[in-house]
């Protein structure tokens, strides 16, 4: 069973493989988007993405490691987290069935302020008057974007929602797994449980594709996934997450070019207004968190 590799201090490339992992997860996104309006059911491309997946992560992990890959320190953390991923991304697929790319991306940005509020109870954080003050900010940017107040509301948000919050969860255990866990073991488990969980889900709404095209996104939706979270891994081991955590908001940018180039919907002046609040009220909780690595670090130094 191999060990988990040590951390690197090679932060300009842990932002450049943070910033592709984030392109990858667009293209997770706008793959699924495409493929249900395609018509093909919201479980199946779940499935698809997930069996994919584990597909990709056994080809390439196996063969160095055989068995020995599926061996977790921390088993039931790891089912809690593998579930807590499948989940968010059910949500999210349904969310993106009806919703614009940049509305549901815009959303998820809120994903750093939950993930604030959820350590208090379950990691035992400490988090002052100003970082509250930034979350509450935060959620005034998801209610622009959402507008429950106008037309504009739609109830698929409710996913986008419960998307953030069960990815929330995710994130959380994830930091309770840092330094556990191989890059292999996570890839196989989190995409492994998923796979065997939605089968007879997938099974019982299959439709075939009608054209090759969509046979070709259904087999790159899986090979997206894993790409992105090995990136994602990768790039949290060469560099600090809060040197990492700006990167996600790039993917705004890249939601509004695949939103025009490949559905011609253009980002509404709620989405650019409440991802602006957002953005702002993630960078600022970012900001502190290095003012509060950086006192630590001061604090330890051996006198």
């Amino acid at each position: 069973m191999s060990l988990p590799k040590p951390r690197e201090e090679r932060t300009a490339a842990g932002v450049l493989t943070m910033f592709f992992a984030v392109v990858f997860f667009t293209c997770i996104d706008s793959s699924a988007k495409w493929l249900t309006l395609a018509g093909l059911p919201v479980m199946q491309v779940v499935f698809a993405r997930y069996c994919g997946h584990f597909v990709y992560a056994a080809l390439v992990y196996m063969p160095q490691e055989g068995l020995s890959a599926f061996r977790s320190r921390a088993p039931l953390k790891q089912v809690l987290r593998s579930s807590f991923l499948f989940g968010s991304t059910v949500c999210n697929f349904f969310a993106l069935q009806s919703l614009p790319i940049t509305v549901t991306t815009t959303i998820t940005f809120a994903g750093p302020i939950v993930v604030t509020l959820l350590a208090i109870p379950i990691l035992g954080e400490k988090v002052g008057l100003r970082r509250i003050a930034a979350v509450c900010t935060g959620f005034v940017g998801v209610l622009v974007v959402m507008q429950p107040w106008g037309a504009e509301f739609h109830p698929a948000m409710l996913f986008s929602l419960a998307a953030l919050a069960i990815a929330s969860l995710y994130f959380i255990m994830t930091r309770m797994l840092a330094g556990v866990e191989t890059i292999a073991t996570q890839q196989l488990w989190s995409s492994g449980i998923a796979s065997v969980v939605l089968a007879p889900v997938a099974a019982s709404v299959w439709v075939w594709p009608d054209s090759g095209t969509e046979w070709l996104v259904m087999f790159l939706i899986g090979g997206f996934g894993m790409t992105g979270h090995v990136l994602a891994t990768i790039a949290h081991r060469w560099a600090d997450a809060s040197i990492l955590a700006p990167m996600v908001y790039s993917q705004i940018f890249l939601a509004a070019i695949a939103g025009i180039v490949v559905f011609a919907t253009w980002p509404t002046v709620w989405t650019l207004g409440g991802g602006v609040i957002i953005i702002g009220s993630g960078l600022y909780i970012w900001h502190r968190e290095r003012q509060k690595s950086g006192v630590v670090r001061r604090d330890t130094r051996v006198p």
